[in-house]
């Protein structure tokens, strides 16, 4: 049996060596890369990584955007025993400096001069670093620096090697075992440094393929790889899963070109965060509100028979024959060219993961067709978890446990999960890793939830985020920060939102505006504005959040678990949360305490009852600069309800 991923490789070369592999977009025109062309771009490299010095148990870094050669890269590192490491693209300079001494990093492979001038940037705080190359030449020409050189160097040095000892490579693989290290994934750190999560080729390979069989992947899957390749949810995707199905992906040829690159892909096979979604939707919903009446009329005739029938459709419930000809008719004229606008004309599977996706958000992609479900995983558990069958899909749960996963529910409420793909441990960092996994090999998700009547996992919060409110009239009330801000964020109107409420008498929130939708709808009143700072304070602006949040606030009404939840006083910051800023991670995710420490003054005019509050606030931009935003915030009360339940 194949148990590591050169093994894969050579597998899939020896196999159908003709076979599209990876594709890349290049100056407009798809390039294609077979099997058989990868195994050798593979071979040299590796070969030319052992003249450099590189050995096995070693890291070798790499960063850069979704490539043919990073990809081949880490394999070629793979096949000598070395360890790849990759990290976020957009990460700044000082935010590499930790991992990069942490795993003693003497090789990096990067994707052009911006990654080069980062690492150049901190070379003298990462002194073990000897070798930089790079993929893209352009720019680099007049640069002398120890130790960097191109790829072509690279390459052109192994393919000498490669043909005075044409079985080498072979060897080399033979001696790598399923039990022996294949990458290591940082953290977001959302708390303190980065901690580097270990990988085997048995823990990825078995997660990759225990998926694989869930929703029974072939080679005939078309996949787009546009994430960054350091999330481990785009690298079991477009990495693990694609060696062990062998079907192709396709590189986009830059971030302002993917949305067009879905469209002429046509994946059938397809992952995002919920933001993904969230941002296609808002695309949708802006155009919808330019078009002309009679096609809005449509839309929305449309939409809410979609929205009444179409998840019963997906799940293959009855529905009335009237109904099913109505859909007919809506697909022919609504839903079949959304979906292909859109991209998704051949998806076959979708999965978002990472963060909840709120209800109605996900039940709008299911109701025009398109198969998206919700899976639970972690960097820790090579993500796969829960899956959420086919005939299955509820927004409100994350699936079932897959192949070889146990789960159970602690007193506290946590999640501990046991399966064959978790981390071996986090790197030089034994006390963390006693800390998430026992004796028994169980892990802690630090995730609260509980499995329902149904065999489906349900997700609350974090289990640290999860609190209690304090005083007043919904003392002791349970506190889901995650819960009240994924709500609100389903709202086009609503970009980011960070709640807070533990320990105190009542729930209040900061919330990030989405420009491009509030500016498109400012325009369309007439409505004139100079940024986002001074969109973001505008009366009308406050009002259009305000309703947003009494909606939400009436729906938490009816949960009598969550009805104290419900959102008191809110204001709009003054800037978008930026992870340059610190106020995120490389994958989005808020850092509260962090946020709540730079942003206290305003939390404390939040909770004293003050209808404005002047800030400033230290920002930094794309090219390195900082400079400061200010403002004087307005803050607004929102009408909350009585529980529905307990009037009942």
């Amino acid at each position: 049996m194949t148990t590591t991923f050169p093994q894969l490789l050579l597998q899939h070369a020896a196999e159908r060596p003709g076979a599209a592999a990876l594709r890349e977009k290049e100056y407009g025109i798809w390039q294609t890369h077979t099997w058989a062309q990868l195994a050798t771009l593979v071979e040299q490299v590796a070969a030319g990584l052992h003249l450099a010095g590189l050995r096995r148990g070693e890291h070798l870094v790499v960063i850069g955007a979704n490539r043919p050669r990073l990809y081949a890269t880490m394999l070629a590192a793979q096949a000598v025993g070395a360890i790849p490491v990759p990290l976020y693209q957009d990460a700044v300079a000082a935010e590499c400096i930790f991992p990069l001494n942490n795993a003693e990093v003497r090789f990096c492979v990067v994707e052009d001069q911006e990654q080069v001038d980062k690492l150049l940037e901190i070379r003298a705080q990462c002194p073990a670093i000897a070798h930089i190359y790079y993929d893209d030449p352009r720019g680099l020409r007049s640069y002398s620096e120890p130790g960097l050189a191109s790829y072509e160097a690279l390459i052109e040095a192994g393919s000498a090697f490669v043909h005075q000892h044409p079985q080498w490579l072979r060897t080399e693989v033979t001696q790598i075992e399923s039990g022996d290290v294949a990458a290591m994934f940082f953290t977001s750190g959302t708390t303190g440094n980065p901690k580097g999560v270990v990988h085997t080729h048995a823990t990825l390979i078995d997660r990759a393929s225990a998926g694989a069989e869930f929703d029974k992947l072939t080679s005939a899957e078309e996949v787009l790889a546009y994430l960054p390749p350091a999330w481990i949810g785009q690298n079991i995707f477009s990495y693990a899963q694609w060696l062990v199905c062998g079907y192709v992906v396709n590189c986009p040829e830059s971030a302002a070109t993917v949305t067009i690159d879905l469209k002429e892909v046509g994946p059938t096979y397809y992952f995002a965060p919920p933001r993904i979604f969230e941002g296609l939707l808002t695309s949708v919903m802006i155009r919808m509100e330019d078009a002309g009446r009679l096609k809005r009329a449509m839309f929305s005739a449309c939409m809410a028979l979609a929205k009444r029938v179409g998840p019963a459709l997906m799940d293959g419930e009855p529905v009335g024959p009237l109904d099913r000809a109505r859909y007919a008719l809506g697909n022919l004229l609504v839903y079949g060219p959304l979906r292909n606008n859109l991209g998704f004309s051949r998806v076959r599977v979708a999965y978002t993961a990472g963060e909840a996706i709120g209800p109605d958000l996900f039940s709008f992609y299911r109701s025009i067709g398109i198969n998206l479900k919700q899976l639970y995983g972690s960097t820790e558990t090579a993500v796969f978890v829960c899956l959420q069958p086919d005939n299955q899909a509820r927004a409100d749960t994350v699936g079932v446990p897959i192949r070889g996963v146990e789960i159970k529910v602690a007193e506290n409420g946590e999640i501990l999960v046991k399966s064959a793909g978790l981390l071996k441990e986090y790197y030089k960092n034994p006390a963390a890793t006693a800390e998430v996994l026992t004796a028994d090999g169980w892990y802690h998700t630090s995730d609260a939830g509980f499995l329902d009547a149904h065999g489906h996992l349900k997700i609350i919060d974090r289990v640290k985020d999860v609190g209690r409110l304090k005083g007043g009239a919904n003392d002791g009330a349970m506190f889901a920060p995650k819960y009240v801000e994924n709500k609100l964020k389903f709202f086009p109107h609503i970009k980011e939102v960070v709640a807070y409420g533990d320990g105190r008498e009542k729930v209040c929130a900061f919330i990030n505006i989405d420009f491009d939708a509030v500016g498109n709808w400012a325009e369309r009143r007439n409505l004139p504005y100079a940024g986002y700072t001074d969109l973001a304070q505008k009366p009308e602006v406050y009002q259009l959040i305000q309703e947003c949040v009494e909606q939400v606030n009436a729906d938490l009404a009816g949960d009598a678990l969550l009805a104290g939840s419900q959102v008191s006083r809110f204001l709009v910051l003054h800037k978008e949360l930026d992870a340059d800023d610190g106020e995120l991670t490389r994958t989005n995710k808020v850092r509260r305490g962090f946020i709540a420490d730079r942003y206290s003054a305003l939390v404390d005019a939040l909770y004293a009852g003050r209808t404005e509050q002047y800030i400033e606030t230290q920002v930094k931009f794309e090219d390195g600069r900082t400079g400061s935003v200010s403002a004087t915030l307005r803050i607004s009360d929102a009408k909350t309800y009585p529980s529905m339940r307990s009037a009942a």
